[in-house]
């Protein structure tokens, strides 16, 4: 081998060996995902009315996702057991909602139909089709799911493409602000704790790519928004979901709350725009054997919107086809 070839070799291995190897183990409930022999978290199947990833862990343990309803945690107010680490599901599809988790409503279920691949290396890929499911077991639609984890030196990338299949019929998913792709985040990070009277305000920000921060970004439309703030020990963290441009109706609305919900929603028109008069104005009817690709970019950093560069972040992101 020339000499040039064996310097260009050396570079790539170097570049890849920077990046440590994401692996997959398959377990009864879950596929268990570790990166450089660490655990960042698991694909929860079964157990619960719909999958998530839970926990989302740094290299050194700390968490970037509320712990409730898995585990107690005294400083966490165990609210919206529906809101779960990461996932994606909606609440209006041809009428029945697959977001919340009320029998008495009979909502329906998301289900783990099959582990399509799970691939090990320095991106770790996990494909799987689900399907979305009223109360009673009615396939409503099918998904397919990429999941794309790579981790650097200051923050770990969670790629999350969705496929959405009519696969059973046609599908209208309504407007809504139930929905869509959503973390609940470690309440450290929340903007406000408590309720009503006792509403107090807490460290945690959001921010999102028109500049707008906290309780304003609720209902907006960005290509981004960052959720970060300090630790008990004072550390500083932080989580940004960006959305793709790709994808219909960017800039998507942000279902985004100020006690730790961050979603993208692109189909809760008449409730983030607050247009009374015209619930259906978000709808999006996908005919049968149609699809929707929906593409988003989860980042787990280390320090504030402004240490992690989450602009420079979206560009980068953006520029990838």
């Amino acid at each position: 081998m020339k000499p040039l070839a064996l310097a260009l070799l050396a570079v790539s291995l170097a570049a890849t060996a920077a990046e440590p190897t994401v692996t997959f183990t398959r377990q009864t409930d879950r596929v268990r995902i570790e990166i450089g022999g660490r655990h960042f978290s698991d694909y929860v199947h079964a157990g619960w009315p719909k999958p998530c990833l839970y926990p989302i862990l740094d290299a050194d343990g700390t968490s970037y996702t509320r712990d409730f309803p898995f585990k107690k945690n005294p400083a966490e107010v165990p609210d919206h057991d529906w809101h779960r680490g990461v996932w994606f599901a909606h609440g209006a599809v041809n009428g029945h909602d697959l977001w919340r988790e009320l029998p008495d409503k009979q909502t329906g279920r998301i289900v783990l139909d099959q582990i399509l691949e799970a691939r090990d290396g320095p991106t770790g890929v996990l494909r799987l089709r689900q399907l979305w499911q009223t109360h009673d077991g009615r396939t409503l639609l099918t998904d397919e799911t990429t999941l794309r984890i790579t981790r650097h030196a200051t923050a770990t990338l969670l790629d999350y493409d969705v496929t959405l299949r009519a696969t059973h019929g046609a599908v209208t998913l309504g407007d809504t602000e139930e929905g869509s792709m959503a973390v609940r985040i470690n309440e450290a990070l929340r903007v406000t704790h408590g309720k009503g009277k006792d509403k107090r305000t807490g460290t945690g920000h959001l921010v999102n790519a028109a500049g707008e921060r906290d309780i304003p970004v609720w209902g907006k439309r960005a290509a981004w928004c960052d959720a970060s703030g300090p630790l008990p020990d004072d550390r500083v963290i932080g989580l940004a979901l960006l959305e793709h441009p790709q994808n219909f109706r960017h800039p998507t609305w942000w279902h985004a709350r100020d006690y730790g919900l961050l979603s993208a929603n692109p189909f809760g028109r008449h409730d983030f725009e607050k247009l009374k008069d015209q619930p259906t104005a978000g709808d999006h009817a996908i005919p049968a054997g149609g699809s929707l690709t929906l593409r988003y970019r989860f980042i787990f950093h280390r320090g504030d919107t402004a240490t992690a560069d989450i602009p420079a972040r979206f560009r980068a992101y953006a520029a990838e086809r």
